[in-house]
C-alpha cells in the first residue's frame, strides 16, 4: 500500500518557460529593443545551446565546461558556471546577459505549476498522503512552491546540491523516504526521467512516470496518480 509519494520537480509539478519567453524577459528588463524576429533567433540559439535549466540539454558541452557540466546538480557555484557558460556559447547579445538570464531562471516567475499539479497535491494531503519532493538541483527552489502557494502542501525537500549526492543514486530516495517516516517500499516515485528517476525504483518504490511536455500540453498527467493510491 502506498503511504507516501516523492516528486520530481521539473518536468514533473513545474515546467520552466520556454527559451523565447526567457530571453524577452531579461532582454527588455536589459532595455533592449528587440524585434519578434530577434526575439526568436535569441530564444533558438539559447535553446540549442542547452543554456536554460529545465530546458533541453546541450547538443554539445564545450569542453572548457565538461567539468562544471557533469557535476552541476552537486554544486550552485558549478550550476551556475555550467548554465551560464552556455549561455555565453550561444553568442551575443545574450552572453552578455548570461548572469541576468541564470537569475531569471530561480524566479517563481519563469515557472509554471501543470494544471494538475495544485489539484493532485491538494488531494494527497487530504488523504493524508506525506510529500517530499526530490530534485536535481543547483539552487533553492523553495520560494518557488512558495509563491505558487504549493509550499503548504510538501512536507520536505530532498536537493542534490544541499544533501550532497544527486538521483539516481539511491541514498536521496533513501533520506526522502526517512524524512516521511516510511519504507521505500511503501512510497511511490512520480517523475519524468527515466534514468534519473529510476533510481528510486532500485531501492524499491513504486514509480509513476509522466511525460516532460509543455504545460498546454499535457494538462493531467498527475492525475492518474491518484488511483495507485486506491
Amino acid at each position: 500500500m502506498i503511504k507516501g509519494v516523492l516528486f520530481d520537480f521539473s518536468g514533473t509539478l513545474f515546467r520552466i518557460e520556454s527559451a523565447e519567453r526567457w530571453w524577452a524577459a531579461v532582454s527588455s528588463a536589459a532595455g533592449l529593443a528587440l524585434s519578434a524576429e530577434e526575439l526568436a533567433e535569441g530564444g533558438r540559439r539559447l535553446e540549442v545551446s542547452g543554456a536554460l535549466p529545465g530546458g533541453p540539454a546541450p547538443r554539445a558541452v564545450p569542453p572548457e565546461l565538461a567539468e562544471a557540466w557533469a557535476t552541476r546538480d552537486l554544486s550552485a557555484d558549478r550550476h551556475r558556471a555550467a548554465y551560464a557558460g552556455l549561455v555565453r556559447a550561444a553568442g551575443s547579445p545574450m552572453a552578455e546577459l548570461a548572469d541576468a538570464l541564470y537569475d531569471r531562471h530561480m524566479t517563481p516567475e519563469a515557472w509554471d505549476p501543470y494544471p494538475d499539479a495544485e489539484s493532485t497535491l491538494r488531494e494527497l494531503r487530504r488523504r493524508g498522503v506525506p510529500i517530499a519532493v526530490v530534485s536535481n538541483i543547483g539552487w533553492d527552489l523553495r520560494p518557488v512552491f512558495r509563491a505558487h502557494g504549493l509550499d503548504e502542501l510538501v512536507d520536505a525537500y530532498l536537493l542534490s546540491f544541499e544533501f550532497g549526492a544527486q538521483k539516481p543514486h539511491p541514498s536521496i530516495f533513501q533520506e526522502a523516504c526517512d524524512r516521511l517516516g516510511l519504507a521505500p517500499q511503501d512510497v511511490l516515485m512520480v517523475g519524468d526521467d527515466r534514468r534519473a528517476d529510476v533510481g528510486a525504483a532500485a531501492l524499491g518504490c513504486s514509480l509513476h512516470l509522466v511525460d516532460h511536455l509543455p504545460v498546454d500540453r499535457r494538462p493531467a498527467g498527475l492525475s492518474p496518480l491518484l488511483e495507485l493510491l486506491n
